[in-house]
């Protein structure tokens, strides 16, 4: 008996002029590992959520059709009358933490579903040690990195032990070794799995089924070795590939130097590499989740001065942080791009054109995907023209085709100006940087 059956599922979102979901049907089964791919606002986190139960009790709008999981009507199952069977990991995961400490964190789902106290810090911990955070145990939430919080968020769906575990991007924040262990993790636990992953070689690896979604609609459901085949001869951008080769002439002027930095964080004093960025180079910074790279580019950006060592600076600096969406200020998207230009509405639709959001001018940026919002902030520092360009995490959210485009728009522009980006993407870092900075954990002291 299947565990989720979704019979003609179409779905719009409230005053969407086209649906997000169109005429979908399929099946998943017990322990199957579901790899669901599309480009970005190709609809996979709208069908996620209607196997949460979220469309339409959440997100409201017109909802056509049947999902049923366990057996439950999800018209009528609220997502709360799910919890105990389906559990979800979402892109934001700033978004779904509640509590001030982890350890809290993590058990306050073993509470709603009533396991018995006696038995809910064992599998709180538990849940942490499998994906290789149970030294966050007793830290604070506000103090972590994204990507430590987003380990967390996934700890706290699997500890529920769900029939059917929904994961949206859920590598995006980890580092490699981090994303490696936690879809070998989600792969063995016995329970159905849906991952839809923008960083696919993983999941690829490890998924039984493929599913690929085109403007809301299923154009490939199929076993795995089908599945790649098409791949190949239609979407080759989602399959595994050897970076592109760099013949880069970097050697302008110097705009960025840190030497000997630290910056505190509440008790932690963090130290950062030593680095220089000139004008005409692409610099990618790596390293383990928690490693202080943000901390690193704050500070190159000017948005962080250093606790000890010096950090000088030279010309206008723009950044890009990890979850842009966060921080949309305006009702349509290109007075969202104008804002750093004065209003200049002209200036702002040029600069939508080369992220490919050309058409979207008159859209609220919060209708738009979690890759089309990220394309959106792009444009909206890339707009000011700045000396230095530092993009933390700047392909959340965003599918291969784009993340090509993206790599060859920054090596286009090389020149104009000096690059940071922070990533965990070693295949983009791979594409689009000159060299790349290994950023490894250094906490040199405990800071009173």
């Amino acid at each position: 008996m299947a565990l989720a059956r979704i019979e003609e599922l179409a779905y719009w979102y409230p005053e969407a002029d086209r649906p997000a979901l169109e005429d979908i049907s399929f099946e998943l089964e017990p322990g199957e590992v579901v790899c669901l791919l599309g480009s970005s606002g190709s609809g996979k986190s709208t069908l996620l959520r209607a196997l949460a139960g979220l469309v339409p009790h959440f997100h409201g709008g017109q909802f056509v059709g049947r999902v049923e999981v366990g057996g439950r009507d999800t018209r009528q199952a609220k997502p709360s009358d799910l919890a105990g069977t389906v559990a979800s990991v979402f892109q934001d995961p700033e978004d779904q933490v509640v509590f001030t400490i982890v350890e809290n964190e993590v058990a306050f789902g073993l509470e709603n579903i009533g396991v018995p106290p006696a038995r809910i810090r064992d599998r709180a911990l538990d849940a942490l040690r499998a994906v290789g955070a149970d030294h966050l145990a007793g830290r604070r939430t506000h103090e972590l990195s994204s990507g430590e919080l987003q380990r967390v968020c996934v700890a706290a769906a699997l500890a529920l032990g769900p029939a059917l575990l929904l994961l949206d991007e859920p590598t995006s924040q980890l580092d490699p070794d981090g994303a490696e262990a936690l879809l070998d993790y989600a792969s063995e636990l016995g329970c159905a799995v849906v991952v839809s992953e923008q960083r696919p070689a993983l999941p690829l690896e490890r998924a039984d089924r493929v599913v690929f979604l085109d403007r809301g609609q299923v154009v490939l459901d199929a076993a795995r070795e089908a599945a790649l085949r098409w791949l190949a001869a239609e979407r080759p951008a989602f399959l595994p590939r050897e970076p592109v080769q760099l013949d880069a002439d970097a050697g302008g002027d110097l705009l960025a130097r840190l030497e000997g930095a630290a910056f505190a964080h509440g008790q932690r004093l963090l130290r950062v590499p030593d680095l220089e960025l000139r004008r005409g180079e692409v610099v990618a910074l790596i390293g383990p989740n928690g490693s202080g790279k943000t901390t690193l580019a704050k500070l190159v950006a000017g948005l962080l001065e250093p606790t000890r060592g010096l950090v000088h600076r030279s010309g206008r600096a723009a950044y890009l942080s990890q979850d842009p969406g966060r921080y949309v200020v305006a009702e349509r998207v290109e007075e969202e791009v104008a804002l750093g230009v004065g209003g200049d509405l002209k200036r702002a639709r040029a600069a939508l054109e080369p992220v490919g959001l050309q058409g979207y001018e008159h859209r609220h940026p919060r209708d738009l995907s979690s890759g089309e919002r990220e394309r959106l902030a792009l444009a909206a520092v890339l707009v000011t023209e700045p000396d230095l360009l530092v993009l933390d995490e700047p392909t959340r959210g965003m599918d291969p085709e784009r993340k090509l485009e993206l790599a060859a728009l920054l090596r286009a522009q090389a020149g104009d100006r000096g690059t940071l980006v922070v990533t965990h993407d070693l295949l983009f870092a791979a594409d689009v940087a000159d060299r790349v900075v290994s950023q490894e954990p250094m906490v040199v002291a405990v800071h009173a």
